[in-house]
């Protein structure tokens, strides 16, 4: 599904600039695309990090929900999510919010432990309550997230100790931005054999596995190899949505051989949530320096950000709109297409192909819907925080967040 595709008149109207629109049919389609391929056997976790707005909106197709802080479970609670889909995560827990929340909540949510203290934190709560709650544990991978394989086993071999916890299974965290399918077996393998062991040696048997994919997303515009015509928008935006299908499929290839039988659910946040997004700029200034053409816009990096943009080098699938209607995906004037903040980093496109760049065009840029409006500096120079929408074919735009003078947040 192609989604959003508003006019240079409906943008002005509606939602102005800065602005981020979040596509609710393209996710859902996105995430009906990675159930199907997948296979309705395999459970999905949203990774609300990535882009709290269209939590509530996704129930229907989303198995659980991640979430890490006492703030993002504040939005399920505002959304009324289920509790039954939460799994209470993060490395960070707060002793007054978990309490809280065992309190008010009982068994419905699980819960996982990323530190021996967090799992003592859990469980006392929990008898303190004279409940039993649910609860993986997450093996780290060598860095500050989950708990060292020996402290696991060691509360695994003592379990029987703990009456307000109930494990269920094993929470394992991959990265980010992944697409080495050698490296995801490794992890499977060590899935498996963590599993087994925890079996053979403790009598524990896992009902579940949790993995975090770190699936990667394409966010730039390849370049095109030499003696090779170079690719449409278009068609490279389609070849780059196959190859997420492909990557998916090898994935499912590799779960199907793992030994472990149980309930497997995968964790997910930019994989499915970046295409939905669109992010709105204008052109409020140009200028030619030292041979160089720039455009200067009303947002910024403090309001975009795709992973992996070095030095603003790669081009991201972008539309470029103007007051006469006509609209363009690139051009022959190359522009240098920087920001509002007052630092030189703030460049979001060097030499971004445009056609006849001019005051009060709009920028919109694709595929913004994951960690823009969460992950970047956006209190620098308190410029204001941009509009949030959601849209739907059927019911059109609902606005989410006002815009917001960030200048009572920093005085």
């Amino acid at each position: 599904m192609n989604g959003y595709k508003p006019s240079y008149d409906e943008i002005v109207k509606n939602t102005g600039t800065p602005a981020y629109v979040f596509d609710l049919d393209v996710l859902r389609d996105r995430l009906k695309m990675i159930k199907d391929t997948l296979g309705e056997e395999i459970g999905i976790c949203y990774a609300m990090k990535a882009n709290p707005f269209v939590v509530g909106d996704i129930d229907e197709v989303v198995d659980r929900y991640e979430v890490c802080s006492p703030g993002e479970f504040k939005i399920c609670e505002k959304a009324e999510v289920p509790m039954k889909k939460v799994v209470l995560s993060g490395v960070y827990k707060e002793a007054v919010d978990t309490k809280r929340t065992v309190a008010a909540y009982k068994d419905d949510i699980l819960y996982t432990a990323e530190s021996v203290n967090q799992f003592h934190l859990v469980n006392d709560a929990a008898v303190e309550n004279g409940i039993v709650v649910n609860m993986i544990l997450r093996i780290t991978t060598g860095n500050q997230f989950g708990i060292d394989e020996v402290e696991l086993c060691e509360i695994i071999a003592d379990r029987a100790k703990y009456k307000g916890v109930n494990i269920v299974g094993i929470q394992h965290f991959s990265g980010t931005q992944r697409k080495n399918l050698k490296i995801y077996k490794e992890e499977l393998n060590y899935c498996d054999s963590l599993i087994k062991k925890l079996k053979e040696d403790y009598e524990f048997e896992a009902e579940e596995l949790e993995f975090g994919t770190g699936f990667f997303f394409e966010y730039f515009q390849p370049k095109a190899k030499k003696g090779e015509a170079e690719m449409s928008q278009e068609e490279s935006e389609a070849n780059a949505r196959r190859e997420d299908v492909i990557l998916l499929e090898e994935f499912s290839k590799l779960l199907s051989e793992m030994e472990f039988s149980g309930r497997i659910t995968l964790e997910i946040g930019r994989f499915i949530v970046a295409s939905c997004g669109r992010y709105y700029t204008s052109i409020v200034d140009k200028k030619h320096n030292c041979d160089i053409d720039f455009c200067i816009v009303d947002g910024g990096i403090h309001q975009l950000n795709y992973f992996g943009q070095m030095m603003a080098m790669k081009k991201p699938w972008y539309r470029q709109l103007k007051s006469n209607g006509e609209i363009y995906m690139g051009g022959s004037d190359n522009a240098n297409v920087c920001g509002s903040l007052c630092t030189i980093n703030d460049n979001l496109v060097k030499g971004m192909p445009l056609t006849n760049p001019q005051l009060q065009d709009i920028l919109e840029f694709k595929n913004s819907g994951a960690y823009s409006m969460t992950e970047t500096a956006a209190l620098f120079l308190s410029r204001d925080l941009p509009k949030v929408f959601l849209y739907e074919k059927e019911k059109g735009l609902k606005m989410m967040r006002d815009r917001v003078e960030a200048f009572e947040l920093n005085y």
